[in-house]
This record gives structure tokens, sequence and C-alpha cells, in this order.
């Protein structure tokens, strides 16, 4: 996981907890660096994100301090399955079905603004929460991101963490949720009926210069994953609606934001 991403999480929890209380000061740069043997630059990183999330508040010459207490998880959850679930308590797993080069459809070629003729990568793996099967995910890369899949096991962990560990600059993501019909991959591996309805979300992610650089089409179990929206006028900038996943069969509801 990246390095601002764990200091995020730490001083995230921190606020959660009560440890950091409304109004208090967070430690300096110079002690979050010593804490957590990191460069000002991974720091400076971490606490932008939670100053986006609404949670602190930072200004020039002032120690940052706590805003209030965060409404659910981080952008990165939304991203990254095996994130969201491990930040649940639960165990995440995925079984690979196919990793290819292919011409994409027309419809993802289009979104992955590629040529008719363009190769594009890729992966199609049955995600599951507790050994329980939850969400189908396809995922079409362009070929200077989706080569990268080859060089590691995607039977393990995380491909979003993976690849951002390589540089890939996973920066932005625009979601699309609707309803669809279980299609003969999705009954199988799933073990739903032919045309159950699922939980679709599409996601297309660009780096911040606006490269195109995913296509994914995730589908999910309707008994087992769920969709919430909410809405918080918190942060410093414009609000917007936030994107929730949740949880195994079973468990209460477990939210996770993108801010």
């Amino acid at each position: 996981m990246p390095l601002h991403v764990v200091v995020a999480d730490a001083i995230r929890e921190r606020i959660r907890s009560g440890e950091l209380a409304v109004g208090a000061p967070l430690p300096s740069e110079s002690e979050l660096c010593l804490q957590f043997g990191a460069s000002r630059g991974p720091v400076r990183q971490a606490l932008a994100q939670l100053r986006n999330e609404g949670l602190i508040e930072t200004s020039q010459g002032r120690v940052p301090t706590v805003l209030g207490k965060p409404l659910t998880h981080s952008i990165d959850d939304f991203f990254s399955f095996s994130a969201w679930v491990q930040a649940t308590g639960r165990a995440p797993g995925q079984h690979t079905i196919e990793l290819a080069w292919r011409v994409p459809p027309p419809e993802v070629a289009g979104k992955l603004r590629l040529a008719a003729s363009d190769r594009a990568v890729v992966i199609v793996r049955r995600r599951s929460i507790d050994g329980l099967a939850a969400m189908l995910e396809r995922s079409w890369y362009i070929s200077e991101v989706g080569r990268e899949l080859f060089d590691f096991d995607t039977d393990q962990g995380s491909i979003f963490g993976a690849l951002i560990e390589r540089g890939v600059p996973l920066d932005s993501g625009t979601h699309t949720i609707d309803a669809v019909a279980a299609d003969e991959l999705d009954s199988a591996q799933l073990e739903v009926p032919l045309g159950s309805p699922l939980l679709r979300v599409e996601r297309i992610t660009s780096s911040n210069a606006g490269v195109v650089l995913e296509y994914a089409d995730d589908r999910y179990r309707t008994d087992r994953a769920k969709l919430g929206i909410r809405n918080s006028r918190t942060t410093s900038t414009v609000s917007r609606p936030s994107v929730a996943r949740l949880a195994a069969e079973g468990p209460e509801l477990l939210e996770g934001i993108r801010s």
C-alpha cells in the first residue's frame, strides 16, 4: 500500500477513535515523518487527502486541526475491493478467470479512447468476501498499463495497489451505477439464476493529466452488496455525492466513501 495511504489511514483511525478529538491539533509534519519513517512528500499527500475529506483544516503557517470524525472510508477503498473488504475486518478473495490481450468491443474501445483495431488487456476475476462470491469484475486496461498485469499474481491481493506501486497514475475515477440482468458468465461465477438482478458499477479511471487508463464493469450480488449515497457539507470544497460500498451477507452497513 502506498505510504501516503498508510499515513492517512492511521490518522483517520485516530480521529475515528477519538484519540484526536475535534479541534485538536495534529502532530507536526516533522513528528509525522518520524512516526511513520516517511519523507515530507507522503505526509503532505496524506494531509491533503484528509483535508479533502473534510476531516482536518490546514492553513499556511498553522498546525492542521481536526474538523470532524470520518463519515466512512476513503476513495482508495472504492477503487480497491481488497482494501475495502480488509477495512471492514473481513477476508477478501479473488480468482482470475481470464487475463488476455484482446481487441475490445467497440463500446469499450470508445470508453478507453482507442482506435477500432487497438488491443487492450482484459482481466475477469471473481471477488469474494469470507469465501462467498460477491462480485464479478471485468476490467480493461490500455496496453501501457495492462502489460503490468502479467508481471504479478492477479489472484493475490489488489490490482489497484500493485499498479500504484509500479507508478501507474490511477488518480481519478468516474462511476456509473445501474442494475443489469445476470448473463451466463455472471450466473456461473456468482452462483445466481440466469437473469437475476445484479448491481453494476461502471468505472472509468484516468490520470490527473486526463489520460484514460481503465474501464471496469463490476457486478455485485444484490444479497451480498448494497450501495448507499451520502452527501456531506463538511468539506471545504463543493460537496459532491459520495458512493458507499457495502458489506457481505449478514453484517451491519459498512460504507466506503468517494470524496
